[in-house]
């Protein structure tokens, strides 16, 4: 084996006396992808900041081609030539595409910074990624999937030769995630070693060298990716077996609930939907299609243009969101940090504000019974798999799985009959996924009708009874039973109308 490009050993790490990492070794080699995996908590994101320069170990050591080395920053771990893609960004969103990739690194044509070459170099490297977004756009006017285009983009243009990326197809389509997986061979093919923490199994096979496992803040495993099944990773990464991720959920079969008719708004141009009780309905297309703005139009998060929305027999067209959320419709947001959660309030604190129109909370005054309040919060929390300990912690201190569990809770704190989850599991490592898969199957089988919009197509394929597949705006699919399968979706991707299965 050649002289290992980094390797860390006996990294140790400690936050306020609780350890976060114990004693883990990690190498990587020049030229090879090495993926960290572990659940929410296990230590990946702490092992990579140390790497990446955001932490100092408590204990241990790191070195860098050969040479050992203490970094105290991230522009100091840039020096080293190491370059990170976190999972939760860091764009400035008043400048434009162009202006965050070149940013701190702007070239210059004598005194001053050289704007067209800002925006030509941009350009190429956006073409040569296969990304399609206008890079003279303000960030904050991208989608989340565009400003993780970004963040990878700013990335390779450092032309780093050490890469971390954190879960960089969380928001990306499978198409997306095609061309970021072309672009990484070339990087390994130029000697880039690549440090890949995803919770999507099924991506390792395609990518992966070799696999470390963590859990609970320790070494698991160092294991070759060629060869080892989703079955012993599942199992190494949570301490028990796992074998089945996905339920068996079954179809109750009701009437339909919400019906949308001829709908037009922004990015969607005329969709008839029948969302039925007792039913998981998919719904799947690339970034763009119109998947998501569907939903967003009918709980009243942007505006009808034209059709109709009517929940129970109940005319909703362009009612304000609470008024939807009132008729029975439990909405979960893409974004659980910007549209979720109150991030400085607790666990605790973000279900109780799902509480507040329950009639054993507000008491007979308007006055709000703390204890009854608390009560069912913490059953709400038991419910979803949250720690005890965890109740009372800052949500912003959870792990994105945590965060997740909490953000599902909300959908308890009342009485619903429609449940529309948009990106239920983004960022949320495989156990949490299964636990998040069992809430969606004890909701359908309870008689109420679920939606899943979803990006990760094994997930919308294996949870639908029936799915959507949006293309320009429109519905150019509707399949379910043995058509549930990736090659009959993705061939509807590209389609601009409705075209048989």
């Amino acid at each position: 084996m050649n002289a290992p490009l980094v390797a860390m050993t006996g990294i140790s790490k400690e936050f306020s006396g609780a350890k976060a990492l114990s004693n883990v070794d990690f190498t990587l080699l020049a030229g090879e992808v090495h993926v960290l995996f572990g659940e929410n908590g296990a230590g990946k994101s702490t092992l990579i900041s140390i790497l990446s320069g955001v932490y100092r170990p408590s204990s241990g050591s790191l070195s860098i081609n050969g040479e050992e080395v203490e970094l105290r920053s991230v522009h100091d771990a840039a020096r080293y030539g190491v370059g990170t893609v976190f999972q939760e960004f860091s764009l400035v969103p008043t400048l434009s595409v162009f202006e965050n990739v070149y940013l701190a690194r702007e070239p210059k044509r004598g005194p001053f910074i050289n704007r067209s070459a800002m925006l030509e170099g941009a350009r190429r490297l956006f073409a040569d990624l296969g990304f399609d977004i206008d890079v003279t756009r303000q960030v904050s006017g991208l989608s989340r999937a565009e400003q993780q285009m970004v963040e990878i983009a700013k990335a390779f243009l450092a032309k780093a030769k050490v890469l971390i990326l954190d879960e960089p197809t969380a928001s990306l389509t499978e198409k997306e995630t095609r061309k970021l997986f072309s672009f990484i061979r070339k990087a390994k093919a130029d000697g880039v070693g690549i440090v890949y923490i995803s919770h999507r199994i099924q991506e390792f096979s395609e990518i992966a060298d070799r696999i470390t496992i963590l859990r609970d803040g320790r070494l698991i495993a160092t294991v070759p990716a060629d060869g080892i099944s989703e079955t012993r990773l599942v199992e190494l990464m949570t301490g028990r077996s796992m074998d089945q991720i996905y339920p068996r959920i079954e179809r109750r079969g009701g009437g339909t609930v919400l019906a949308i008719r001829g709908l037009h708004a922004a990015g969607v141009r005329g969709v008839d939907i029948d969302v039925r009780a007792g039913e998981v309905l998919g719904v799947a297309g690339l970034v763009g299609s119109g998947k998501s703005r569907v939903w967003r139009s009918v709980v009243g998060l942007q505006p009808v243009a034209a059709g109709s929305v009517t929940i129970n027999g109940r005319e909703m067209t362009g009612r304000p969101t609470r008024d939807v959320l009132a008729a029975g419709v439990f909405y979960l947001p893409p974004d659980r940090k910007n549209e979720g959660l109150q991030l400085a309030a607790t666990a605790r604190e973000n279900l109780r504000l799902a509480l507040l129109r329950r009639a054993e909370v507000a008491g007979p005054f308007g006055f709000l019974s703390a204890r009854q309040a608390r009560r069912l919060a913490d059953g709400i929390g038991e419910r979803v798999g949250m720690t005890p300990a965890y109740m009372s912690r800052p949500v912003s201190n959870l792990s994105g799985g945590n965060q997740q569990k909490v953000l599902f809770g909300k959908g308890f704190g009342e009485e619903r009959g429609i449940y529309i989850f948009d990106e239920p599991t983004v960022g949320v490592d495989i156990g949490t996924r299964a636990a998040l898969y069992r809430l969606i199957q004890e909701i359908a089988e309870a008689g109420k009708a679920v939606v899943v919009i979803s990006s990760d197509l094994p997930e919308v394929i294996n949870l639908s009874h029936r799915l959507l597949v949006f293309s320009g705006g429109r519905i150019s699919a509707e399949l379910e039973g043995a058509d549930l399968t990736e090659d009959v979706v993705l061939k509807h991707f590209f389609a601009d109308t409705r075209i048989p299965a």
